[in-house]
């Protein structure tokens, strides 16, 4: 899958340093395992059916600076995102406005493109998606079936030929592999039920082992797209996706598995239980998630009608660097709401940036120092608001070196001050 033309990211003297991130699965701060100054990161990429909204550019925001901190520290990294081209919800919108679900999927992430170009987003160098690895995802769950770790369901409504569901064993997977459930979300099972229940899963089916046993493969049904595999006819299941597709992009053992704050649990977890069953390691060094955002009080879903469209904002003349200012102004991993107004706040700030830039003052601001504390507070788990914070106050006075500053807010925020920057 094509991908967008990436932005040019200024050099910068001297060198960052290498953040310290939250540990989602540890609850700790940690350095991730960075072998031979080389990072690689996973991020989960769209469903594309309601793209591209503030929730998904916040998420996506959050890696981009992650990727900046660590190319500033003189690491190069590797990234992979995928795109959930063929999934329940995308089929039951398709279905609902009578469009086909593949120009569905394309309109969307033609769309959700174009607006991570116009945002700056670094792209990423391995962009998959899932209707390009159906085959290699089947022959993954047929070495599940094969190893042990998968069972067949009874499934009636399966077209005829087609088998039955596969599940994950969740038990066995725990006596045959160095997973633990729980390795990635460390909450209860009460919680897990319910997010199971919530997010994809399904606990009450009939015939699985246990019920938080994730879907490896469905069986083919009337009017649903599936390809002929090896375990025959049939679509894969969420979080096998990733496994594959994140593996055979990056290898095992990558640095940072990244995503929304909602995809813990039961995404991750059983992304990480299917890769290490099938390849003897673990899935990622660290796991980071981005908060979620609301908007008139309730997190952003199509189903609510409440989501803020980058689309739209841009559309309306926003620039795109206010937008971005907008979301940093949160650290990645709180829980915030948007506000109609922060988009005014956030322009606010980004004109009063650019006067400051060219203010003369007769006792400037050193840029090199203030470079020096940007660099500290993106080291701090991507502390992004206390960057913007020693910005507003070093060009409210009056830098000593602008062009050190705008190519600094460049590089590491992704924020244009200069309009020659925009040409």
């Amino acid at each position: 899958m094509r991908t967008w033309t990436p932005p040019t990211l200024p050099t910068l003297p001297g060198q960052g340093f290498a953040p310290r991130l939250f540990n989602a699965a540890t609850g700790r701060f940690e350095y991730p395992a960075i072998e031979d100054q080389r990072a690689t990161l996973y991020v989960c990429g769209i469903t594309p059916y309601d793209a591209t909204h503030l929730g998904h550019a916040a998420t996506y925001l959050a890696f981009d600076t992650m990727q900046r901190a660590w190319r500033d520290a003189g690491i190069d990294t590797e990234y992979a995102q995928n795109i959930t081209d063929i999934d329940d919800p995308l089929l039951e919108r398709a279905n609902a406005t009578g469009v086909d679900w593949r120009a569905l999927a394309e309109e969307q992430i033609g769309l959700f493109r174009s607006d991570m170009f116009r945002l700056g987003m670094l792209p990423p160098h391995h962009y998959v998606a899932v209707t390009e690895r159906i085959d290699e995802i089947a022959d993954a769950v047929h070495r599940l079936v094969a190893s042990g770790l998968a069972y067949p369901v009874p499934t009636e409504d399966a077209v005829v030929g087609a088998g039955q569901d596969l599940y994950f064993d969740t038990i066995a997977a725990e006596r045959e592999t160095q997973w633990r459930l729980g390795d990635v979300a460390p909450i209860d099972r009460e919680l897990m039920m319910l997010l199971s229940s919530e997010r994809g899963g399904d606990p009450d089916r009939a015939g699985k082992r246990d019920p938080l046993d994730p879907l490896l493969w469905r069986a083919a049904r009337d009017s649903e797209p599936s390809w002929e595999t090896v375990l025959g006819s049939g679509r894969p299941g969420w979080h096998i996706e990733c496994a594959v597709i994140a593996t055979g992009a990056l290898g095992n053992a990558f640095t940072v598995q990244g995503g929304g704050g909602d995809l813990a649990f039961p995404h991750h977890e059983f992304t990480a239980a299917h890769a290490t069953a099938l390849s003897g390691t673990p899935l990622a060094h660290a796991y980071c998630h981005a908060g979620l955002i609301s908007y008139h009080g309730h997190k952003m879903s199509k189903s609510r009608g409440n989501l803020v469209l980058v689309s739209k904002l841009l559309a309306g003349g926003a620039d795109p660097s206010a937008i971005r200012l907008g979301l940093l102004s949160h650290h990645y991993r709180s829980e915030w709401e948007w506000f109609d107004s922060d988009l005014e706040v956030a322009t606010r700030r980004l004109e009063a940036w650019r006067e400051g830039l060219e203010r003369e003052a007769a006792e400037p601001v050193n840029a090199v120092a203030t470079l020096l504390q940007l660099r500290q507070a993106l080291a701090n788990d991507l502390d992004t608001p206390v960057m913007l914070a020693t910005l507003d106050g070093a060009l409210d006075q009056g830098v000593d070196d602008p062009d050190l500053i705008a190519d600094a807010v460049l590089a590491l925020l992704g924020v244009h001050l200069r309009d020659t920057e925009l040409a």
